[in-house]
């Protein structure tokens, strides 16, 4: 099994801050510490709901070929699928793997660790 995401929740603000600090040198960010942040706890359950949990253990259990094919498994839209599959590759929990004609999710991983 793949190794948990972690993920940290904190303002927007600072989260800019750490970043500055980061670029300034005064702050060198642990192995442990969160790759992705989100600002509210809110915007972490839009993206990782019960729904879309549900969706990243049948891509790692099917492992479609394509998001047409993940529409016909899971009976959702290829439209809808596709947005979904792009925050999340936008977050990294997903993989969107280009083939000759077709884009095949590949799931990162389906356990999470959140830092608050």
């Amino acid at each position: 099994m793949k190794k948990a995401i972690v993920i940290g929740i904190m303002s927007q603000e600072l989260v800019r801050e750490r970043i500055l600090s980061i670029a300034r040198g005064e702050y060198k960010p642990k192995p442990s510490d969160p790759k992705i942040w989100f600002t509210s706890m809110r915007s972490l359950a839009e993206v990782l709901s019960d729904e879309n949990r549900a969706l990243l253990k049948i891509i790692q259990e099917a492992k479609p070929q394509s998001i047409t094919s993940l529409a016909e498994i899971t009976g959702r839209k290829t439209s809808n699928l596709s947005r979904t599959l792009k925050t999340m590759s936008n977050y990294g929990f997903v993989e969107m793997q280009r083939e000759k004609n077709h884009v095949r999710p590949v799931v990162n991983t389906t356990d999470f660790m959140i830092v608050a």
